[in-house]
């Protein structure tokens, strides 16, 4: 099998062009084409290797031969699902070897725009396939068998299951050069930015879609279309860009869509047994999109084979299951994986007027390692009571031959709202862990947050706990007490913390701002030849905080030292403070940072901030009729200002000298000669 990976490879790369490591920088070939796919994968059937990769596009992205292997393996359906014709399903495979592209700023500042759910993947691939297999008499095996794969770290499912249905049928007549040419439209695309909808031109057609924003409350229904633009031919507008069609996906499984919505919360092993690869990736990704807005925070693998280079590990019997949803179609996984706690078992797909008939909850010891029926064989119990008006609802919807995709919205308003019932008492409990406002001052280390006391949160619950929001009734503290052991609460806590602690940063940069503006000058500073450092405005938490607490060893006085560490040199005496431009030698003991002097104690007594990047590193433009301004070094600085480095970066363009924060020294006269 890897020879015959590595055999299409070089094939792929002789008639493409050799590979070539790197990142592409924007302006680069294929940068464009970067922020939405990896890179574009064919894989055939040969009679002597097997499944082989006949070629990737472009040809300078790396793969690793277990990369290859994984990619050759899932791009088919296995001998058990016998596909005719066209097939569209995806997986998710592992990264193997490291970050080789590493992600472009504007690329990183998107995601953190993006729900958590819609960010890039850092470590794992997502593979999108259409498969064809058609009876073919000129191929020795009668039948014509190859798939074309999209791999991208975007979970845009429904994006890149329509563009495959554009593009494969016409690849598959005209192959590579049909390929090349739609690579290169797509290098035409605008970047996926959050919170905007974008016009997307492929063969001839233009997909509109809009990728929400994290504060974006979900609507049902497709995006509005631009009224400013008219585009000829009318554009093919999705309706989401990942969002599958839910009601569709849980047909045989809508008695228990609750039960399974507790097993996700929980991170609870699940293995999931379909006939195709389809409705195994199907299934998987309706699963774990079931705790939207919360981050599914753990493994999961649409379409997993006997061969994926992962099966020992998901199989041993030595440790307990990994937190992991498994879709497979092999009826092996049974008799290998029978000790999982959780298995579902689902057939096929009957898309009749009314409901098909449910999948029963089985005890696992019921579970036969052949000709298993469909079913949830767990001997797990619900803490919540099922939710009988939600099935009463959707079986009058069936009734009414209601559309699938108003069906889909009612199930999926019904999982966010249970979802956010849940989590709301854990943000409001959370956000009372934040230090008050008042106890920021400048002069000291911003307040830490409080520790999560789950006694403390469990308490809290009889006044403000989920019955508030949500009918439903059960053991929700049990649920609760199981949700801490998760992967998801570890996922939540660490994710919610990060972003208290950058508040608290930014509370406590802006506090510093205010005792410096108010102390010296009211928003404007001079230098000794009367430069203007301008006011910050709204730049302010531009600055990154940095904090350190100071000993003896860093509060001395004299002149300037080389480090604030540095006793017994030039200028680190412990004496008075030296004269200085711009400074107060009544001001008190100063602090040294990096060669750079802040007096402990302002002017009235005023304490000095001494913690913390200088709010003078903000980017700022030098209009170029006033002298060149100060270099980090100069004694023309302000005393109270120090700098952290890498600080100040200066720079000289046409009309403008212009200060940055980060970099070395770019002055035309100090060069590599600064000492920052």
């Amino acid at each position: 099998m890897d020879q015959g990976a590595g055999a299409g490879q070089q094939r792929a790369r002789g008639r493409l062009g050799a590979p070539s490591s790197g990142t592409r920088a924007p302006g680069t070939p294929w940068a464009r084409f970067s922020a939405w796919l990896e890179c574009v994968c064919v894989v055939t059937f040969d009679l002597e290797l097997g499944q082989a990769l006949e070629l990737v596009y472009p040809s300078d992205f790396q793969l690793t031969d277990k990369e290859k292997s994984s990619i050759c393996y899932l791009s088919f359906p296995d001998s058990h699902s016998g596909c005719l014709g066209d097939t569209q399903f995806s997986f998710r495979i592992r990264q193997c070897g490291g970050q080789r592209r590493p992600g472009h700023v504007g690329e990183k500042c998107g995601d953190s725009w993006a729900p958590a759910s819609l960010q890039r993947e850092p470590a794992h691939f997502f593979g999108y396939v259409y498969f064809r297999q058609v009876k073919d008499s000129s191929m020795k095996r009668g039948y014509f068998q190859k798939s074309l794969v999209l791999l991208s770290r975007l979970p845009f499912v429904r994006l890149f299951q329509a563009l495959l249905g554009l593009v494969a049928p016409e690849f598959f007549d005209k192959l590579a050069p049909c390929l090349e040419a739609v690579c290169n439209e797509i290098d035409q695309w605008p970047a996926p930015a959050p919170g905007q909808t974008l016009n997307l031109p492929i063969m001839g057609v233009v997909l509109q879609v809009h990728i929400p924003l994290r504060a974006d409350t979900p609507e049902p229904g497709p995006p509005k279309q631009s009224s400013h633009e008219t585009l000829l031919p009318a554009p093919v507008v999705l309706p989401s860009v990942h969002e599958l069609d839910l009601f569709r996906c849980f047909r045989p499984v809508l008695a228990h869509v609750q039960l399974l919505w507790e097993l996700m919360l929980l991170g609870e092993p699940l293995l999931v047994l379909a006939p195709s690869p389809a409705v195994s990736s199907e299934m998987v990704l309706a699963l774990t999109s079931c705790l939207q807005p919360l981050k599914f925070c753990c493994d999961y693998r649409p379409y997993f084979t006997i061969h994926d280079s992962e099966f020992k590990e998901f199989t041993t019997r030595t440790q307990a299951p990994p937190n992991v949803v498994l879709g497979v179609t092999n009826p092996f996984f049974i008799k290998t994986l029978q000790h999982w706690p959780h298995i579902l078992r689902v057939g096929e797909p009957k898309m009749s007027g009314d409901l098909p008939k449910q999948v029963k909850l089985k005890k696992p010891s019921r579970l036969k390692t052949l000709d298993t029926k469909p079913g949830l064989y767990t001997a797990y119990t619900a803490h919540l009571h099922r939710d009988k008006a939600l099935l009463r609802r959707l079986l009058k919807g069936l009734q009414k031959k209601r559309p699938s995709d108003v069906q889909t919205a009612v199930l999926r308003r019904h999982l966010l709202e249970l979802t956010q019932s849940f989590i709301v008492p854990l943000e409001h409990y959370m956000a009372s862990l934040m230090p008050l406002q008042k106890g920021i001052v400048p002069w000291k280390t911003p307040p830490q947050i409080r520790p999560f006391r789950q006694d403390d949160f469990l308490h809290s619950l009889e006044r403000a706990g989920p019955q508030l929001t949500c009918v439903l009734k059960g053991d929700w503290l049990g649920l609760y007490r199981r949700f801490f052991k998760s992967p998801h609460f570890d996922g939540w806590y660490r994710q919610r913390h990060r972003e208290m602690t950058q508040k608290l940063e930014a509370l406590h940069l802006e506090a510093i701002c205010e005792a410096v503006r108010g102390g010296w000058g009211g928003g404007s500073w001079r230098g000794g030849h009367g430069q203007n450092w301008g006011d910050l405005g709204d730049r302010q938490p531009v600055v990154r905080t940095e904090h350190r607490d100071l000993d003896e060893g860093q509060v001395r006085g004299g002149g300037r030292g080389s480090d604030p560490e540095t006793s017994g040199e030039t200028g680190s005496g412990t004496g008075p403070p030296a004269a200085r431009e711009g400074g107060n030698t009544d001001a008190g003991t100063a602090v040294h940072r990096h060669g750079h002097r802040l007096p402990a104690q302002g002017p009235a007594g005023r304490p000095v901030p001494s913690l913390g990047r200088c709010p003078w590193a903000v980017a700022r433009v030098w209009p170029s009729c006033c002298p060149p301004p100060p270099s980090p070094t100069s004694s023309l600085l302000p005393a109270t200002w120090h700098h952290c480095h890498p600080a100040v970066k200066v720079a000289s363009g046409t009309a403008a000298w212009t200060l940055t924060v980060g970099g070395s020294c770019a002055h035309p006269t100090l060069g590599p000669t600064c000492p920052l």
